[in-house]
């Protein structure tokens, strides 16, 4: 049986909004998918618009997979992501594209980011994205001149959960942004776990969701 790989894209935005918020991807939205992904025997690479180092927030060394992450060759090989306009995400089976406040600046309008998109999912790849990720899906048009949102079902963080978070920081809200492209958009109540899958397009609500996607994800490859 052949290794699956799946590629993440992180944001490498370290600051949002009018106060210089510090930002970056969401910790736990990369330990808990490694972790389930790593345990699959799924492999792991990573990118990011610029390369290098993304910046992090939210880290929680009370949660043991975040604190295993942290001290783990995982942690360091993501500290040299390639950048994404050097690779090619044919070589994946999935991407993957974590949360944190960051994606709303680089990963939300990075012209780069749109066509990894659009090439993975005419390629027939999973695409995924867990709360602020779906930002990634934003403009995304494909060969066809088709919005990739239109009529998809997706969740991602809610108007209610920003309300409570970064709205004061954040350029715009990612759910009406999303509705915006004709997205049927669905959601839970605020910090509880909520998966959505539409065909290939899988997507998590919010930091609790991180887990449960990549779960959904492995189960999807195993029927591949």
């Amino acid at each position: 049986m052949s290794v699956k790989h799946v590629l993440f894209v992180l944001t490498n935005t370290p600051e949002i909004g009018p106060q210089h918020r510090p930002t970056g991807y969401f910790f736990a939205e990369v330990a808990h998918p490694y972790e389930v992904f790593d345990q699959a025997g799924i492999a792991i690479e990573y990118a990011s618009p610029l390369g290098g180092t993304p910046p992090e927030d939210g880290y929680d060394g009370s949660d043991p997979v975040q604190a295993a992450f942290r001290d783990s060759a995982a942690i360091r090989r993501m500290g040299r992501s390639r950048k994404l306009s050097e690779v090619d995400v044919l070589d994946y089976d999935a991407v993957f594209f974590p949360g944190g406040l960051g994606p709303m600046m680089d990963i939300a309008v990075d012209p780069e980011v749109k066509r990894v998109v659009a090439r993975a999912w005419e390629a027939g790849k999973i695409v995924a994205a867990v709360c602020h990720g779906p930002a990634a899906f934003l403009g995304v048009t494909l060969s066809d001149g088709t919005r990739l949102l239109k009529n998809r079902k997706l969740t991602s963080f809610s108007n209610a959960e920003e309300a409570g978070y970064a709205q004061a920081d954040v350029p715009f809200l990612l759910e009406d942004a999303l509705r915006a492209e004709g997205a049927d958009y669905v959601e839970t109540a605020v910090w509880q776990p909520k998966v959505v899958i539409d065909g290939r397009l899988f997507t998590g609500q919010n930091p609790a969701s991180a887990g449960p996607l990549a779960e959904a994800i492995v189960e999807a490859m195993k029927g591949e």
